[in-house]
């Protein structure tokens, strides 16, 4: 059964470094665009970085560009995010989160993407 299972988050210092990862063992990933997005206590859930199973392009959240890097590896059949110079406001629950097959789409939209992992929280403290 396709199940998005999300791992690698954390508790880090500001500054640090972390390598989400999000597989399936009953899905395909590389024929679905891939999203990440975050949810802190009291907010609501935001997008934070996509790749597209057309051509593995990426969108990243403008707030995020620079510090963060999304991936897939097909042979894996897994997609990343990897995130660098974390700072405290990038505490969350961190959602890997996939399209329907071949969709085509506004990225940044939660109502484009149907299926989501259970989430993995990361938190960064000064």
């Amino acid at each position: 059964q396709a199940q998005l299972v999300e791992s690698g988050g954390g508790s880090v210092q500001a500054g640090d470094s972390l390598t989400l990862s999000c597989a399936d063992s009953g899905r395909t990933l590389s024929q679905h665009t891939m999203g990440w997005f975050r949810q802190s206590t009291g907010n609501e859930r935001e997008f934070v970085a996509a790749i597209f199973w057309q051509d593995d392009s990426t969108r990243y959240a403008d707030s995020l560009k620079g510090r963060f890097t999304i991936s897939r590896d097909n042979a894996k059949n897994a997609v990343y995010l990897r995130m660098n110079n974390l700072k405290p406001e990038d505490t969350a629950v961190y959602y890997c989160a996939a399209t329907v097959p071949y969709a085509r789409g506004q990225p940044r939209r939660i109502n484009g993407y149907p299926n989501w992992g259970q989430g993995t929280q990361v938190t960064v403290s000064s």
